[in-house]
């Protein structure tokens, strides 16, 4: 089965290249954007009107979400070990794990990327981006109790949940005020494993290079 992924640098679609990468399936990259000001292609809007990226698509069908289609990728592809089968007691977790991301994590970045969406003047937007901030502390430091001793994020086994995780930390920006991932050490720990692998290599390559 091949893919289509509406992608962009520095967004979410990413994390999904990532998770692609390590199930070994083709996949084709259609370029979008995630600039404010400029437009996005109309087929990316056909399938998401909300202009956010990720969009995958196989077939004659298509989603968008990214923790959503992080469930759906491993669900489809048992075979790549990237997350527990529907019946594994670890299973509660990982999806846990991943609404908290998408809901939480992420949430507390838009807050500070995109304070207009919270705000109902632009006076205001500056008290949106310093809660966003401090949510951010809240909620990394959430995770790195969660993770504790564990080799991984879910305890010994490696899963989409740890590229989700390294994912979101490079969008951390200390000199924007956020924290840095050094703050969380059970979160670097487990990053900084996640960044050896080939998929994440070869995926964040610009941004590895430009973080050394």
């Amino acid at each position: 089965m091949s893919y289509k992924l509406f992608y962009a640098p520095g967004s979410a679609a990413m994390g999904i290249r990532v998770m692609l990468e390590e199930i070994g399936a083709p996949y084709e990259l259609l370029k979008t954007t995630i600039d404010m000001d400029k437009p996005r292609p109309p087929e990316q809007l056909a399938l998401n009107p909300n202009g956010w990226v990720p969009v995958l698509i196989w077939g004659d069908k298509a989603m968008y979400e990214c923790a959503a289609i992080t469930v759906f990728l491993c669900d489809r592809h048992p075979e790549a070990n990237l997350a527990p089968a529907v019946n594994d007691p670890d299973r509660g977790l990982y999806l846990q794990t991943l609404v908290y991301f998408s809901n939480s994590v992420q949430n507390a970045f838009q807050l500070d990327y995109y304070p207009d969406r919270f705000a109902d003047t632009p006076a205001d937007e500056s008290s949106a981006q310093r809660r966003g901030i401090r949510r951010l502390r809240e909620t990394w430091k959430v995770i790195d109790n969660q993770i504790g001793s564990n080799q991984w994020v879910l305890g010994e086994r490696f899963s989409s949940v740890d590229i989700y995780l390294f994912m979101l930390t490079t969008w951390l920006d200390p000199s924007r005020g956020q924290p840095s991932v050094d703050e969380f050490a059970n979160v670097k720990r487990i990053a900084d494993a996640v960044q050896s692998r080939k998929s994440v290599q070869t995926v964040y390559k610009e941004w590895i290079a430009g973080d050394t």
